[in-house]
């Protein structure tokens, strides 16, 4: 009798510790499509990002909180990428003036990966949305 409840007790606690996985699985349909089609981006003659692609893709997040400590810790205001061009660390009027589709292009990426970034805590989504709409 005690064993019976051990293993019934072992096996409801499988299935809960799997559900999540089991939820997550079912939601992926794979990779999302982002849209880079934006009025700035296509009046662009040379179409480059403050560093290339792939580094952009991977590191976005280690940038973005990097850019906060020294904006928000240091004071420091200027990014310089690795060609020595410079940009202003502000997601405004530095990522969000070439991708101002930010439904399709960040909260796509975002929810595909069920990740919630806490950019928006500090910067008027508000803001943005005005932004977005009148171009």
């Amino acid at each position: 009798m005690k064993f019976r409840n051990i293993v019934i007790g072992l096996v409801i606690f499988a299935v809960l510790v799997m559900v999540p996985l089991w939820y997550n699985m079912a939601q992926k349909q794979g990779k999302p499509e982002i849209s880079l089609d934006t009025p700035q981006i296509r009046a662009l003659e040379v179409k480059k990002c403050i560093e290339d692609t792939q580094y952009m893709r991977a590191n976005h997040m280690e940038l973005l909180s990097e850019w906060k400590s020294q904006v928000v810790r240091g004071g420091n205001r200027i990014y310089t990428a690795k060609d020595g061009q410079q940009y202003l660390m502000c997601i405004e009027e530095t990522c969000l003036e070439c991708h101002s589709n930010k439904e399709e292009f960040c909260d796509i990426c975002h929810k595909y990966a069920g990740v919630e970034p806490n950019c928006w805590d500090c910067h008027n989504d508000v803001k943005i949305d005005e932004k977005v709409q009148n171009n």
